[in-house]
């Protein structure tokens, strides 16, 4: 018989095989690698913290994703408060081409800014649903919001992206 692992071991181990998730999770909300990579570390060191109250069911990684939120959410309104530490630009935030065809580096360089140009709430949505594959009663969950506004923050955004690109094809044609 193999001895059961703590919730601290747990967490530890997964957040391992969690971080990259993580981490492009929290580039996608604050829009800067700096950030991101300070949000991340902020999101492990609450888990391993917090790791007595993981109750492992097997989906550490929407406790770990909600988690993650509620931390932006702090830093968003410590950041209000302080007012002087603003964020950096979402322009300033570099893609690397995974794709030999340059125009396919294109395309996912420009649909990342219009998706990166969306309001955080949809933002989030998309990302949560579309990038990391969670249903939309998991990303509700996850951003503890009602699974109606997910889908209607997900059909916000896909009209504002479909939008811009309609109107970037006329411009081209």
């Amino acid at each position: 018989m193999r001895p059961e692992k703590n919730s601290r071991a747990v967490v530890s181990e997964g957040l391992t095989e969690l971080f990259p998730r993580l981490w492009r999770y929290c580039v996608v909300l604050s829009g800067n690698r700096d950030t991101a990579d300070d949000l991340a570390q902020a999101v492990c060191m609450r888990a391993l913290e917090k790791s007595d109250l993981f109750q492992d069911d097997g989906r550490l990684d929407r406790w770990i994703f909600r988690m993650n939120q509620r931390v932006w959410l702090n830093e968003l309104r410590a950041t209000a408060i302080r007012r002087d530490g603003g964020l950096v630009p979402v322009e300033s935030v570099e893609l690397t081409e995974n794709s030999p065809d340059p125009e396919a580096n294109i395309l996912n360089h420009e649909v990342f800014n219009e998706v990166m140009a969306l309001p955080e709430a949809q933002r989030s949505a998309v990302l949560l649903v579309y990038v990391e594959g969670y249903s939309y009663k998991e990303a509700s969950t996850i951003l503890e919001i009602p699974i109606g506004t997910i889908m209607s923050r997900l059909a916000g955004a896909r009209g504002k992206l479909a939008n811009k690109f309609e109107m970037k094809k006329s411009t081209l044609a």
